[in-house]
């Protein structure tokens, strides 16, 4: 089934300025599909279809349940009582949907800690800029982050095909410094309530393996620590009982980290978020070799502090250069995963650039599974359970894009 998409939406594309939640954002629209970009730390704030059109018009990328805050407020007292310590609350007060984590991913070095650095790095706690032409007529826009801690300089381009439900981004980071810099480069992606709910959706992966947290989760993992696993499930204990990582928030109370290898014989790896009630999905296709990794982190009202307070559901599917946001990565030095480099390392006076797209689609009603998704020329084919196509999502040249 291709979803057949109207020819000539080239006047209905339009970049332009807007507030979102009280922030300041950039609304990229093609007729077909909407972007929010947030100014404020870079956030992919909501990527939805459109309210009048005939399928789902709900946001699937996570929305924060608190209020947030765009960077640069000075940190106070007030601001750690409603959104933790500065070490973590920085991100967190401006953290929703998909975030950057740049120059490393988790905690900081104590010399970056003593710089005023917290989790996930510069770029998602700096104010953003506009760059460029504006061409308030085509749903694109590039943006840029001057990282002066790390010496890093960040752009991400991205513009929406014309008439179809594909965003294609293009991040490049400049090394500053004038000998070589190794840095972690991930993409902080999370879905939630309602577009990921317990029993009405599924992620899908192209993973190969993984491994879970050594230190567990808040005291209430639901996966057992250290454990080595063949994606998507991991045993829990003797027998067979199993937890299906496809599967989200299955145990209210329990939450998880693990990370993933991906699947090292495809050029082109994949995520989905599927919701079968409502019929709609999300998806990334992205470059192996940059992104080999992925992170999987599942809040389930585990946290009793603010801001989560014990109610809040949350799962982040976040692909990039390391596997988990430890410092060295500990279970993960393993035989099991030998041959995938962690990290990237770019040149003195260097740069490096990464690709990828993301797409929303509705799904058929007699499509009842997925079992892969392949960028092909002109088009993103998702593959059902049997092994054949069961959707064509039109995408113009995304296959070469991703080359």
């Amino acid at each position: 089934m291709t979803q057949i998409i109207p020819s000539d939406f080239s006047q209905r594309q339009s970049c332009e300025a807007v507030r979102w939640k009280g922030r300041d954002a950039v609304r990229l629209a093609n007729g077909i599909v909407e972007l929010i970009l947030l100014t404020g730390g870079g956030h992919l704030a909501a990527f939805r279809f459109p309210d009048g059109d005939d399928r789902p018009s709900q946001n699937v990328l996570w929305e924060a349940p608190w209020t947030t805050l765009d960077p640069g407020q000075d940190w106070s007292p007030e601001m750690s009582r409603l959104y933790g310590a500065s070490e973590t609350g920085k991100f967190i007060a401006g953290y929703t949907g998909h975030a950057l984590c740049l120059d490393y991913f988790g905690e900081p070095t104590a010399e970056k800690a003593a710089a005023g650095l917290g989790i996930h790095g510069e770029a998602a706690i700096s104010q953003w800029k506009v760059v460029g032409s504006a061409e308030p007529r085509r749903a694109q826009c590039q943006l840029a982050v001057s990282l002066p801690i790390s010496r890093l300089a960040f752009e991400r381009e991205i513009f929406l095909g014309n008439g179809q439900s594909v965003a294609y981004v293009q991040e490049t980071v400049s090394n500053e410094r004038d000998q070589e810099h190794r840095c972690d480069w991930v993409q902080h992606v999370t879905f939630g309530l309602p577009f990921v709910s317990e029993g009405v959706s599924t992620l899908a992966v192209s993973a190969q393996s993984g491994m879970t947290s050594p230190f567990g989760y808040e005291g209430n993992s639901l996966l057992p620590d250290n454990s080595f696993f063949t994606w998507p499930y991991v045993q829990r204990g003797a027998g067979n009982k199993s937890v299906d990582l496809k599967l989200p928030f299955t145990e209210k109370g329990k939450s998880f980290l693990a990370g993933v290898k991906l699947d090292p014989e495809r050029p082109i790896e994949y995520l989905l978020a599927v919701n079968w009630k409502i019929r709609l999905g999300v998806g990334y296709c992205f470059r192996r070799r940059d992104f080999p990794w992925m992170a999987i982190w599942e809040e389930n009202c585990t946290r009793q502090y603010a801001p989560w307070n014990g109610n809040t559901q949350a799962r982040g599917m976040e692909f990039g250069t390391t596997p988990l946001p430890l410092a060295a990565n500990e279970g993960f030095a393993g035989k099991h995963f030998s041959g995938t480099p962690r990290g990237c390392s770019i040149t003195a006076q260097g740069k490096k650039t990464a690709r990828y797209i993301m797409f929303l689609f509705a799904v058929p009603s007699e499509m009842q599974s997925i079992d892969n998704v392949v960028p092909t020329g002109n088009a993103i084919s998702i593959y059902g359970a049997n092994g054949t196509v069961s959707l064509s999502v039109p995408a113009d040249d995304c296959e070469e894009f991703l080359s």
